[in-house]
């Protein structure tokens, strides 16, 4: 091998195989050294090629590119530009707290010059804001005292936990104070608001009174228009709860029949009820509602007032004061006539209906049912010239004082019976009805009116005995006590001590249902009498006498 080729060898060699060298670092800068010993890279140089035989037995290194920084417009200047009066890019480093800890080993020395502050600034581009006019004002809400050690604003403050970047404080002077408030007096003539502000104010208001007067308007007449001017009305049916035959019903149609009586001796007065029985204006009652007014020498006035409220005088026709009834007559010619119906077609478990003027009220309604037929009542007179004893229809209809002479009307408003007498526990005004009140039948009471109304008076049958009613546990009875010289029973053989036990059909249990018996017939009937003589049955036939 020549020595030209030996030569190129080692160039081959040299250029093609590279011996292993240890990885290069860059030593680290002393603490004591400046950050800005190294080159500044903001500034171009050219490339500097490294000789591979320089004989330091290195590998050969390429100079830093020359940088190319192209000029700059003075629009983007202006915009990206520092603020007037900054110089550096950067905050000043304030000194670190002594408690920091230390994060790690100083930076290497190539990006401490590269990324470190330049010497040459002095400038700070954290600063409060100026605005540009005032340079020395801030915001203090903004930029307190502390900001300048906030490593949130330090960009070269290691990483560490801090506290936070806003503060209470700071929170808190974002909250604007209320201001004061103006009274109407300061508004209008204080100055404090402006003129024209109270006149767009005043145009306003008006302009909502304006638009809320046509919206009330426009209400009301398209609610008019909803209505007729002459509405057609639709047929009224009559109500399912007023149907023919109820309680309303008859009211209506008896009470105009019903008057109510107003009976005046000097200084003291009575009322009582009536009811109409004939167009001549007949009126049937009891005979203890008129009784006081029929002596001649009493001076009493009577007067009738009618359903609709008018009054008129009222005069005696004829009184029985044996069966407690009395007819007056009215001069009425429109009166309105009551329907007499039949007592005999009653039962026990009917509805019944009482009407009259209890305590003066005039008018007044009540119901019930027939609670017995033929109970045998003696009735008190009251101060009155009445010994009556009536084969009544007892009722639980309310009757009160004042009811007396009223009608008791069945359930198709006929009347059936004239309310009498009332049973009560107490005595006077106090007693009032307890569900046990008393009306004479109308068969018997028809017959008596007509009588009264033909004549004047009545003449009953008379069988001419006293009697008690007597008892022997197992039979009842009506005991006589005494016999009238010339009478009925005389004539046919009773005698004191007979026990009479049945009057023609009926049985006869008191001395009260023995009268009631007797006076059902006519006078001049013969009937036959049963009765127990010293323990045995008799019948004997009498022939009853007028009283």
């Amino acid at each position: 091998m020549t020595e030209r080729e030996d030569s190129a060898g080692d160039d081959e060699q040299a250029t093609t195989e590279f011996p292993a060298s240890p990885p290069v670092s860059t030593p680290a800068a002393p603490e004591s050294a400046p950050q800005d010993a190294g080159p500044d890279l903001r500034k171009p140089e050219p490339a500097v090629p490294v000789d591979v035989e320089a004989g330091n037995g290195e590998p050969p290194r390429l100079g830093p590119r020359p940088l190319d920084r192209p000029a700059v417009d003075a629009g983007s200047a202006q915009i990206f530009g520092r603020p007037i009066g900054v110089q550096a890019g950067f905050a000043d480093v304030p000194a670190a707290p002594a408690q920091r800890p230390s994060l790690g080993a100083p930076p290497p020395a190539a990006l401490a010059s590269a990324f470190g502050r330049p010497v040459t600034e002095a400038g700070s581009l954290q600063r409060p804001p100026t605005n540009g006019s005032h340079p020395d004002r801030g915001d203090a809400s903004f930029w307190d005292a502390e900001a300048e050690a906030d490593p949130w604003r330090n960009p070269e403050s290691p990483a560490a936990l801090g506290p936070p970047a806003a503060t209470p404080e700071a929170e808190e002077a974002h909250v604007r104070p209320s201001g004061a408030r103006l009274s109407l007096r300061e508004v209008l003539f204080g100055g404090r608001v402006e003129p024209r502000a109270l006149v767009v104010l005043a145009v306003v208001a008006l302009l909502i009174g304006a638009v809320g007067g046509l919206v009330g308007r426009l209400t009301t007449e398209g609610a008019a228009s909803l209505t007729s001017a002459n509405p057609s009305l639709t047929e009224v049916t009559e109500g399912k709860e007023r149907p023919p035959g109820s309680v309303s019903d008859i009211a209506s149609r008896t009470v105009p029949a019903v008057v109510s009586i107003e009976i005046k001796v000097g200084d003291e007065g009575g009322t009582g009820s009536g009811i109409v029985i004939d167009p001549a204006g007949y009126v049937l009652t009891n005979n203890h509602v008129v009784s006081p007014a029929a002596a001649p020498s009493s001076n009493a006035t009577i007067e009738a007032i009618f359903a609709d409220g008018s009054r008129g005088p009222a005069v005696i026709v004829g009184r029985d004061p044996k069966t407690d009834l009395a007819v007056v007559k009215i001069n009425r010619p429109d009166a309105v006539v009551a329907t007499i119906g039949s007592s005999k077609s009653l039962a026990v478990g009917d509805a019944v209906i009482a009407i009259g003027s209890p305590l003066g009220l005039v008018g007044t309604v009540t119901t019930g049912i027939v609670s017995a037929l033929d109970r045998p009542v003696r009735l008190d007179g009251g101060g009155t010239d009445t010994n009556a004893v009536i084969d009544a229809i007892q009722t639980d209809a309310a009757i009160n004082p004042g009811n007396s002479g009223g009608p008791l009307v069945d359930s198709t408003g006929a009347v059936v019976g004239i309310n009498t007498a009332i049973r009560s526990i107490g005595q006077g005004e106090g007693g009032g009805s307890i569900g046990l009140g008393f009306a004479i039948p109308i068969d018997d009471a028809r017959s008596i009116a007509e009588e009264l109304i033909r004549s004047g008076s009545v003449k009953h049958a008379e069988i001419g005995i006293n009697a008690r009613s007597v008892t022997d546990g197992s039979a009842d009875g009506a005991q006589v006590q005494n016999v009238q010289q010339g009478g009925a029973a005389a004539a046919a053989g009773i005698v004191e001590g007979d026990v009479i036990v049945k009057v023609g059909e009926r049985p006869i249990a008191g001395a009260d249902e023995l009268v009631v018996a007797v006076r059902e017939r006519n006078p001049g009937d013969s009937v036959p009498v049963e009765l127990i003589r010293q323990g045995r049955p008799l019948t004997v036939s009498v022939v009853l006498t007028s009283d």
